[in-house]
């Protein structure tokens, strides 16, 4: 009866996982550059782009350099080049 048990706890931990990382992998290019830039938006980043100026404004924006907002160190972890592929990485923040 052991087996049973074990076999079926194995299968829905691998069907969960399975599930969360096809969850993450949906995300769009828009879905992640929306996230990203959130985090600068609610820090106060003042953007560039008008992209980034149409789709987030500069309403109450209190920094121009981006190394300059006052992000917490698990979101800069989240969000930083070492996170992100190396293509995202090198487009300008507000892209």
């Amino acid at each position: 009866m052991r087996f049973p048990s074990v076999a079926l706890t194995t299968l829905l931990t691998a069907a969960s996982l399975a599930t969360t990382v096809s969850v993450s992998h949906a995300q769009s290019c828009q879905d992640l550059w929306v996230e990203r830039n959130q985090y600068y938006k609610d820090a106060g980043y003042c953007f560039r782009t008008p992209r980034a100026i149409r789709y987030f404004g500069n309403a109450g924006c209190r920094y121009d350099d981006e190394g300059t907002v006052p992000l917490p160190r698990g979101v800069r972890d989240l969000i930083g080049p070492s996170a992100i592929s190396a293509a995202a990485a090198s487009t300008p923040l507000g892209r």
